[in-house]
């Protein structure tokens, strides 16, 4: 066999070959869904979380310039800023201008702790939190549970913990 024709033939089979890989993971997934249990429980492909804050401008200013969330959707009212999107990779976080209704002393970020995750340097994200006023919870370290994480405070009390994955 000619050489051009044994390279033109090692072509199609590699092709042949992706083509068989692309479909086994549909094949799978087609399994699986047919294995899942009933009642189908939640399976979702994002969540975020939005936060009541007490000065939006403030909080805007912190979850930018010292956490480093970029700044995306804003909502207005009546020519006011009434909340915000806040950006990180593939998540997002909500802050909204409290409207004070039940009270200017409302507690806020009580019981409540977001968890996230970051393959980032966590040592100098709470450096940079810290040089720039922001409050943490606890320093970078060892967890319980074998994690290295830190966590932060936000100016409302909502508490974060970050951690870095290995």
């Amino acid at each position: 066999m000619p050489k051009k024709a044994k390279q033109a033939k090692k072509k199609t089979a590699a092709k042949k070959a992706k083509s068989v890989a692309r479909k086994r993971p549909a094949a799978r997934a087609a399994r699986a869904h047919a294995e899942r249990r009933q009642p189908e429980t939640l399976r979702l492909r994002s969540m975020s979380a939005s936060l009541t804050v007490a000065d939006l401008e403030r909080s805007i200013a912190f979850y930018r310039d010292a956490v480093r969330f970029t700044l995306g959707e804003r909502w207005e009212a009546n020519g006011r800023l009434q909340g915000v999107e806040m950006r990180a990779g593939i998540c997002d976080l909500m802050l909204n201008q409290d409207d004070f209704v039940r009270g200017r002393d409302r507690a806020k970020g009580e019981g409540v702790r977001l968890w996230a995750s970051t393959a980032q340097d966590i040592d100098e994200m709470a450096a940079r939190i810290k040089a720039m006023g922001g409050q943490l919870d606890y320093e970078p370290r060892r967890t319980a549970w074998g994690s290295y994480a830190f966590a932060l405070i936000d100016p409302d009390g909502y508490k974060i913990t970050i951690i870095q994955e290995e």
